[in-house]
């Protein structure tokens, strides 16, 4: 089964929707510049200090006065663009796809089930804060196109990147390096970006679709030890892993490869539209725009979703199915957004038995405001019975399941004392979290991942080498890494005499083994902390690299 691309059931309906929201976009434009203009970024603030004093209240004075009058004069058009795009939300599906014919079988298939019975794959998670510009700038973030195409391009650069092994002997080291600790060459010959190219006023340039060799590796996320000579530059790790420690990392890059990336917070529908044009060279299909709008449930004015739920997804394998469900009990600012859990199955290829392989992604946002514990809780009941109903109405007897993958920003962490509802929460019983030792404390090698917001374009963590450096020396790190919360009225007491400082880790990938074939074992091979998008965005993105086998039944069988 392939999905259609319109979230609209025919090309009539779409057209009158799409009218709609041509008639609404000048005036909410011109809203979200009067608000944005009154409103800088730090990053903005340190530039203004070189100008003369009084340019800026003009700015403000006559920018606003400027944007509020178009505001007003395009008003009567928006609202008879809602009349037309509100009631058509009842029979949108709530999700958009983008799919690519592929060149070849082999690029939307892992080969390796078919061949050997073994395969790796390889996940990202990200949240972006890709707002409206002027809500954006609340968390000390803004531009958000430029932003949103600048994400795009680092990530694309990272997923064409060759995936090199070297392996070192030594008397102190014995068997393969790590991909994080090898010596990796870079898929392209200028350097990396900066976070001040993204938030430049210039025009925005276009971006160099891969040649047909550097997608290559992303065709196979089985295919490494391959190098490109033409590629001389280098990057060395600043860990040297130990011999039986625990898979993990912190790199200036995603990771190469990548077979499914969730990225949370594109809530901006252009910056949605930039990021699946710059990535579906490299992602055959995307999911985009997911959520509902206006009354939800339909004809009921209980509540009214002004945004969307954040979600996109951008999958090399093709989506058999998928399914999205809204939280119901969002309170405050979080209830404007149709936040919930977007579901899918992926085709990933045949076994050696010629049977269908499958897996399972899920990806979701959870309620934000701290102290709401109960909320979100009730939240994850949802995420749990939903996943356990879309399994259990798309499961085939002639499929093999060989992941079952959970991720996104929860905005809780597993340190706090504020979320200690959170982290006990049932859900974590059935999908395993290999950066938690136990309900409220974290594995001594976690670093977090929110970002203190005031600190973002600090010259420690504006770049991402610099951001890596920074994460990787605990002293450091305290300064930007967002801390635990106490329960209210409790002075905190943090860390444990003897124990690491680790800040607040709100971004889980997560997987679960009881519901794939009994036939599979899987082993986590890596954990990533990404610092490749500083200045970007208030969260460091994380990575999941699973390796999955048939057991020796498998030949038996």
């Amino acid at each position: 089964m392939v999905l259609r691309a319109s979230p609209f059931p025919n090309g009539f309906v779409a057209g009158i929707h799409a009218i709609g929201w041509a008639l609404i976009v000048p005036c909410f434009w011109y809203l979200d510049r009067v608000i944005a203009v009154c409103k800088s970024t730090t990053k903005e603030r340190k530039e203004r200090q070189e100008e003369e004093c009084y340019l800026h209240p003009l700015k403000i004075f006559f920018g606003s006065i400027f944007f509020f009058i178009f505001f007003l004069l395009t008003a009567p058009l928006a609202f008879l663009g809602f009349l037309l795009w509100a009631p058509l939300q009842a029979c949108r599906r709530p999700f958009s796809y983008h799919r690519v014919e592929p060149t070849s079988a082999e690029r939307e298939t892992n080969r390796g089930f078919e061949q050997t019975g073994k395969a790796s794959f390889t996940f990202a998670s990200a949240n972006l804060c890709l707002l409206p510009d002027s809500l954006a700038r609340f968390n000390n973030l803004g531009h958000t196109q430029q932003r949103a195409y600048e994400i795009g391009k680092r990530i694309a650069k990272s997923v064409v990147r060759p995936n090199v092994i070297i392996t070192v002997e030594s008397p102190s080291s014995c068997g393969p390096a790590s991909p994080s600790d090898s010596i990796i060459p870079r898929a392209y010959h200028r350097s990396e970006p900066t976070e001040s190219s993204a938030s430049s006023d210039g025009a925005e340039e276009p971006l160099t679709e891969p040649s047909s060799s550097q997608l290559n590796y992303n065709e196979n996320s089985n295919k490494q030890g391959q190098s490109d000579n033409k590629s001389p530059a280098v990057l060395f790790s600043q860990r040297i892993r130990q011999q039986d420690e625990e898979p993990w990392e912190v790199s200036p890059f995603f990771p190469a490869n990548i077979d499914i990336l969730c990225l949370d917070e594109v809530f901006d529908k252009r910056a949605a539209k930039k990021l699946t044009n710059t990535l579906k060279p490299l992602f055959g299909h995307i999911l985009y725009d997911v959520g509902v709008y206006a009354c939800q449930p339909p004809c009921r004015c209980s509540a009214f979703k002004f945004f969307n739920s954040g979600l996109f997804m951008a999958s090399r394998f093709p989506v058999l199915e998928a399914q999205y469900h809204w939280f119901p009990n969002s309170r405050g600012e979080d209830a404007l957004a149709a936040k919930g859990l977007l579901s899918t199955k992926v085709l990933i290829g045949q076994n050696q038995k010629q049977k269908k392989v499958v897996g399972y992604f899920n990806c979701t946002h959870l309620h934000a405001p701290e102290g709401e514990g109960k909320i979100r809780c009730d939240q994850l009941d949802m995420v749990t019975r939903w996943i356990g109903e879309f399994q259990a109405a798309h499961k085939q007897p002639d499929e093999e399941v060989v992941f079952d993958v959970l991720c996104g920003d929860f905005n809780f962490d597993n340190c706090s004392p504020d979320d200690v509802l959170e982290q006990n929460h049932s859900l974590f019983e059935e999908y395993r979290d290999p950066c938690r030792a136990e309900a409220g404390k974290e594995k001594p090698w976690v670093i977090g991942t929110l970002l203190e917001q005031p600190s973002l374009y600090e010259e420690d963590v504006n770049s991402p080498e610099m951001l890596q450096r920074t994460l990787v020396t605990e002293e450091v790190r305290k300064q930007y890494i967002s801390p635990p919360v106490p329960k209210q009225g409790v002075p905190l007491v943090y860390p444990e005499p003897g124990q690491p400082w680790i800040g607040r880790r709100i971004d889980y990938i997560l997987y679960r083994e009881t519901s794939i074939s009994k036939l599979c074992r899987t082993e986590l091979e890596e954990v990533t902390f990404i610092s490749q998008l500083a200045g970007l965005t208030d969260h460091i993105p994380v990575g999941l690299k699973l390796k999955v086998s048939m057991n020796g039944d498998y030949d038996d069988e």
